[in-house]
């Protein structure tokens, strides 16, 4: 079935939009979090939870509906290592991360700086099956530390495993991009 013709305009857009929503997300959570930054943050916590569902959402809707843009293949990756990105470095300034999980944000920069030199030679960035289920695992673990106590193990050791897991991804994608880069 031709979704892409059965669907109407406006809502054409609607994964777009969902990913800017995410993009204005970022200040709400940060002014959230700041806010309770001594102990749980059920009110972070819940922004945070609604940007990774509309990182589902709007990835679904586009493929579902055939709506997939330039843009949406640009900024939802954008969006989503923002908001990890941010909730991490958060987190670890009020320690409820150990500054080691600062090597997420390491991780992103080489991808956002990888990408920006391989595509303009021909490669063509598509999110792994390995790269989504990191970023969904890392949403999760997040969220949970935002809404337990200090120090509460679990969130954190989930967090470990999600983080090594988007290491491996971000390995698969420099191996792809060095296999398929015209020289």
């Amino acid at each position: 079935m031709a979704y892409e013709n059965s669907v109407a305009t406006p809502l054409r857009q609607l994964p777009n939009a969902l990913t800017i929503v995410r993009f204005a997300a970022i200040p709400l959570f940060v002014v959230l979090l700041v806010r309770d930054q001594d102990g749980p943050s059920w009110p972070a916590g819940i922004v945070f939870g609604l940007a990774a569902i509309t990182d589902q959402l709007d990835g679904w809707l586009a493929r579902r509906w055939r709506v997939e843009s330039a843009f949406g293949k640009v900024a939802d990756p954008l969006a989503d290592r923002l908001m990890i990105d941010v909730s991490v470095v958060l987190l670890v300034a009020y320690d409820r991360l150990p500054w080691v999980a600062l090597v997420i944000l390491l991780r992103d920069l080489l991808l956002v700086g990888g990408y920006k030199l391989v595509v303009p030679r021909g490669y063509e960035f598509e999110v792994s099956r390995l790269g989504k289920a990191a970023t969904w695992g890392l949403y999760a673990s997040l969220a949970l530390v935002l809404v337990t106590e200090r120090g509460t193990w679990w969130p954190l050791a989930l967090f470990w495993v999600s983080l090594a897991l988007a290491v491996v991804a971000a390995g698969q994608y420099v191996l792809k991009a060095r296999r398929e880069v015209r020289r």
